[in-house]
C-alpha cells in the first residue's frame, strides 16, 4: 500500500512538473504584443457622426489670411504633402507664435508620433461637398513640428481657436509649421513626403475653396465652452 501511494505521489510531482514546464516554454516562445500602429486606426461611423460640420476655414497661423506668414515648401514642391508655414521674419523668428485650427473640428490625435514629426495635433472635420452639400467628407488638418500641444484627444475646438504654438522639432529644423489637409477615415501620422500625393490635398487649393465667407469677413469665432462628448 505504501508503494502504491508513493508511485502515485511520484505520478502527480511529474505530472506537475511537466505542465510548469510547458506554461513556461509558452510563455517564452509566445510572440510579444505588437506595438500600436495607427495606420490601422479607422474612424468608426459613430466617431464619424460625432465630428462637427465645418462649414468655414481659415488660415492656421498668422493673422487673418495668413497675414504675416509665408508659405517655405509648398504641397509636393520636392515631393511635400503639406505647407510649410513660417513667420514673415524667418529663421526662429515665429518660435511659440500660437497655432490656430482652421476649422471647427475635434481632436483625434495629439502626441508625438515620431522624432521627426516632433510633436503633432490632427483634428477631424465633416466638410459639405461642394456640389451636393447634403453629402460630407471627412477631412482632417494637421499641425506638426509644434512647441507645444494645448488641446487633448476628444476635446471639440473652434475654428480660430489657440490649439499649440510653433515648433522646430526640438531644435531639428527652423521653426515653422507644417501644415496637411488629408481626406479620408484613417488617422495616421505617416509621412512628411512621397512620390505621390496619397490622401493629401493642397491646403492652399482647400482653403480657397472652403473659405465659406466674404474676403472681408475677418472675425475670428468667440470662444465657446464645448464638452469634448456629448
Amino acid at each position: 500500500m505504501a508503494l502504491k501511494i508513493a508511485s502515485m505521489k511520484h505520478f502527480w510531482t511529474l505530472t506537475f512538473l511537466g505542465i510548469v514546464i510547458a506554461l513556461i516554454g509558452y510563455i517564452v516562445s509566445s510572440p510579444a504584443p505588437r506595438p500600436f500602429d495607427p495606420a490601422f486606426l479607422r474612424l468608426s461611423p459613430l466617431e464619424i457622426a460625432r465630428l462637427p460640420l465645418a462649414v468655414r476655414f481659415d488660415q492656421p497661423m498668422g493673422g487673418e489670411h495668413g497675414a504675416l506668414t509665408y508659405n517655405a515648401q509648398p504641397f509636393r514642391l520636392n515631393r511635400h504633402l503639406g505647407d510649410d508655414l513660417n513667420g514673415i521674419g524667418g529663421l526662429n523668428s515665429d518660435l511659440g507664435d500660437n497655432v490656430y485650427a482652421a476649422g471647427f473640428g475635434r481632436v483625434v490625435y495629439a502626441g508625438t508620433p515620431a522624432p521627426s514629426w516632433g510633436k503633432m495635433i490632427i483634428l477631424a472635420h465633416r466638410v459639405p461637398d461642394l456640389e451636393t452639400p447634403e453629402k460630407t467628407h471627412v477631412i482632417q488638418t494637421v499641425y506638426a513640428h509644434l512647441k507645444e500641444i494645448g488641446v487633448k484627444t476628444d476635446q471639440l475646438v473652434q475654428r480660430g481657436e489657440k490649439i499649440g504654438t510653433v515648433g522646430n522639432a526640438d531644435g531639428q529644423y527652423l521653426a515653422h509649421l507644417h501644415f496637411e489637409i488629408r481626406e479620408g477615415p484613417y488617422i495616421n501620422p505617416s509621412v512628411g513626403y512621397a512620390d505621390a500625393p496619397l490622401n493629401r490635398i493642397s491646403p492652399e487649393h482647400f482653403l480657397a475653396q472652403h473659405r465659406g465667407a466674404a474676403n472681408d469677413l475677418l472675425n475670428r469665432p468667440p470662444h465657446l465652452s464645448i464638452p469634448s462628448s456629448p
